[in-house]
């Protein structure tokens, strides 16, 4: 029988629905890239150079690409997650928290061969594994506000 959290959300990551993907995999490593980097002092883009010239490059491309990503558009990232995070600055998030929200604001902004219900759920699924209790309300709140702001801006989301 499998044990199950305060949430019944079954304890062991692998054994939640939907976990095998490879892009869930992905966001998953391009996650650790970017707190790992966080967590050195280094830049995301040049710790993820840094792993592919010692041959430990990520085996999925998403992952290199949501790292590129993300370091391309941290700027324009960081400014959106910052003006919906009520009453939250970057700086007083939870590192897993504020990364996941990067990763997921470039899906949102940037992927559009990904639907933002997808780039909610993952999200939610990577704090309420990785980040506090809280976190899983707090990370689809800003999510679903980023999302409503720019599926109704000119040029934005249709799903």
């Amino acid at each position: 029988m499998t044990q199950s959290d305060q949430q019944g959300r079954p304890r062991d990551p692998s054994e939640r629905v939907g976990t095998g993907t490879a892009r869930t995999k992905a966001r998953k490593r391009a996650l650790d890239l970017l707190f790992a980097a966080e967590a050195r002092g280094l830049g995301a883009g040049d710790l993820l150079d840094q792993q592919i010239a010692e041959g430990e490059a990520p085996t999925n491309p998403y992952t290199v690409t949501l790292v590129r990503g993300v370091v391309e558009h941290r700027e324009q990232i960081d400014e959106i997650v910052g003006e919906h995070a009520t009453d939250w600055t970057l700086d007083r998030m939870p590192a897993v928290d504020r990364n996941v929200l990067r990763l997921a604001t470039w899906e949102l902004l940037y992927a559009e061969d990904v639907p933002a219900g997808v780039v909610l759920s993952e999200a939610t699924l990577l704090v309420g594994d990785l980040s506090t209790d809280e976190s899983p309300t707090f990370v689809n709140g800003v999510l679903a506000a980023i999302d409503r702001e720019h599926s109704d801006a000119p040029g934005g989301r249709t799903d």
